[in-house]
């Protein structure tokens, strides 16, 4: 019934007639500001919301009792991927828009007891900096952490150090200078607020010691039910490459040796790039094996999808981060271990030996559901969310 009214007020000439008046209602009044409902403790992450972990995440809080979270995101009008988001605005508008900075700055300072700061970008408009943003949060009773989600933090001089094939070693990657002056500036962040920090992969804790793995959420149903055919079934097994960024995926490294096993007939590669989010269950799930990456040592949130859709993941996890997931999560992590080097050798045992190899895939579901359901996320917010004096303000405000 309601459908039916919505749709028939949609198409007369009154619900034209409005539709047309919101059109044009200037920008600064449209984007509106963060809401949150109505808890003793109410958390808001922003403002980056990196492969949609802002919007999971503040889901994952909201398993805890006598919590209401929401994630905040400005986005460029290009963004492709299209991740879920509670509240987002453009880029222009969180710049530059001095009425919008104003009502944002209220809200967030009177709806919210709690603040996660993604990637020490300030979060109530560009200034001032996100040292004097905290200082601000806390004046008004609101506690404060931050959360880094990899290059924001990840330091590449010292990568290189410990990387063989680092995307950082001769600055071989392009914005490497930048991302280590990004590096240097977020660091001295956590040291100029001591605020608690966060960390979303397990690599990262190189970097930041003292930080709390945050991990990731990914609706693994979904990727379940995208992977229901079994893998390595094929005579031809198809090979999935995402890499969402080619220079730090180490995808120029695997390039060629994909090509020649691609053009003998051993597998069919596919390399997808600017595929919307909701649109990757069905590419992952259509593979046999999906290639993370062979650069970083590292794995994150695409890893994690494949592994809960059941598909064979192939990709070179350092061995600091294997144990640290397997001392975290008491299992092992089933991604088959593969540098650039021996990728053709370790796909070659992998079409020979597709029982063994599939057995190993058939541990992805699991590992998934129990690591990056959000119940592990949960727990590890849950002694910042738990610890909060909220001041005078009054308990459960939220709108």
């Amino acid at each position: 019934m309601i459908g039916r009214l919505r749709s028939a007020l949609a198409h007369s000439p009154a619900g034209r007639a409005v539709h047309g008046l919101l059109r044009d209602v200037p920008e600064r009044w449209r984007e509106g500001t963060t809401r949150v409902g109505a808890a003793p403790r109410r958390l808001l992450i922003a403002p980056v919301n990196s492969a949609g972990q802002g919007y999971a995440w503040a889901r994952a809080a909201e398993t805890i009792p006598a919590v209401a979270a929401a994630n905040y995101a400005y986005r460029d009008p290009g963004d492709v991927f299209g991740f879920p988001a509670d509240h987002r605005t453009p880029t222009g508008v969180f710049v530059r828009n001095r009425t919008w900075q104003r009502a944002q700055r209220r809200a967030v300072l009177r709806r919210f007891t709690h603040v996660v700061i993604e990637s020490g970008r300030p979060i109530l408009g560009p200034s001032p900096g996100t040292v004097e943003q905290v200082g601000m949060l806390r004046e008004a009773g609101v506690e404060v952490a931050l959360l880094f989600h990899g290059s924001d933090i990840r330091m590449p001089s010292r990568h290189a150090e410990r990387e063989p094939r680092s995307p950082f070693i001769d600055a071989r990657y392009p914005e490497t200078d930048r991302l280590e002056e990004i590096a240097t500036r977020n660091h001295a962040l956590i040291a100029a607020t001591a605020a608690p920090v966060f960390v979303s992969t397990l690599d990262l804790l190189d970097d930041v010691p003292h930080a709390t793995w945050l991990p990731v959420v990914i609706d693994v149903d979904a990727w379940r039910d995208a992977g229901a055919a079994p893998p390595l079934e094929r005579e031809r097994p198809i090979v999935v490459h995402a890499p969402s960024n080619a220079g730090l995926k180490g995808s120029e490294l695997i390039a060629d040796t994909m090509r020649r096993l691609h053009e003998e007939g051993l597998v069919d590669y596919r390399e997808v790039r600017g595929v919307p989010a909701a649109d990757m269950p069905g590419v992952y799930g259509g593979a046999d094996i999906v290639l993370d990456q062979f650069s970083l040592g590292i794995y994150g949130v695409a890893a994690a999808e494949a592994m809960a859709a059941g598909r064979l993941v192939i990709s070179h996890v350092g061995d600091t981060t294997r144990r640290n997931a397997h001392e975290r999560t008491g299992r092992r992590l089933p991604i088959l271990e593969a540098r650039a080097d021996d990728l053709e050798a370790v796909l070659r045992r992998a079409v020979a030996a597709r029982a063994e190899h599939a057995a190993l895939a058939a541990e992805g579901p699991s590992y998934a559901a129990a690591v990056h359901d959000g119940a592990m996320a949960a727990d590890a917010l849950r002694g910042f969310l738990g610890g909060a004096s909220q001041g005078a303000r009054r308990p459960g405000m939220g709108q």
